[in-house]
């Protein structure tokens, strides 16, 4: 069944911080930017900025099962937290989706499949901007999303997990062999002073 991202989901914008996210070491929150997030999904939880969030009442901290989407730049991307360590809003570049509670889709599931080509064809004919392409918050919404039964989104979302474990797998071998042939290298330049 196809359906439009609002169906299944409340799409909001990260918190609005003035500028920059101002740094408060004693600050009683942390902020995901765009620097701590990677394609692959991973949130760099020990590198974020510590900050103070003031002024609103009504924070939305971040919490596991959020999909974070990448509003701004040249990658339009998905990504699911599995958890959530600490007290955590995200910057403005970000749209938070949150899963409508009568919607019965995997948050894994809808950030896989924001990232699949279908959807991203649609994110890059409908980005807005010369210098810097941003998705605004209406198109986003409008995004068609395909549900399937549930246990088909887990099937999906395990096979994705395997995918990405291979990757860092063959990732990790392939910056193995190099560090052999360095080390090779090395010896060899070594044995011909």
């Amino acid at each position: 069944m196809k359906t439009a991202l609002r169906k299944i989901a409340d799409v909001q914008g990260g918190y609005p911080f003035r500028g920059s996210v101002p740094e408060d070491s004693g600050g009683s929150a942390f902020a995901v930017q765009m620097k701590d997030v990677s394609l692959d999904g991973a949130v760099a939880w020990d590198a974020l900025v510590r900050t103070d969030i003031t002024g609103r009442r009504d924070t939305d901290w971040l919490r596991p099962g959020d999909v974070l989407f990448v509003a701004r730049g040249t990658r339009n991307f998905a990504l699911c937290l599995g958890e959530v360590p600490v007290p955590a809003v995200c910057s403005p570049n970000f749209f938070l989706l949150r899963e409508k509670s009568a919607a019965e889709v995997l948050p894994e599931f809808l950030a896989w499949q924001i990232n699949q080509q279908p959807a991203q064809r649609y994110l890059r004919q409908t980005a807005e901007g010369s210098d810097q392409l941003s998705i605004r918050r209406g198109t986003l919404e409008e995004l068609p999303i395909t549900l399937s039964p549930l246990a088909q989104q887990q099937h999906v979302v395990a096979l994705a997990s395997l995918a990405l474990r291979e990757r860092t797998l063959h990732e990790a071998l392939i910056e193995n062999r190099e560090r052999q042939l360095r080390a090779l290298a090395q010896r060899l330049l070594e044995e011909t002073k």
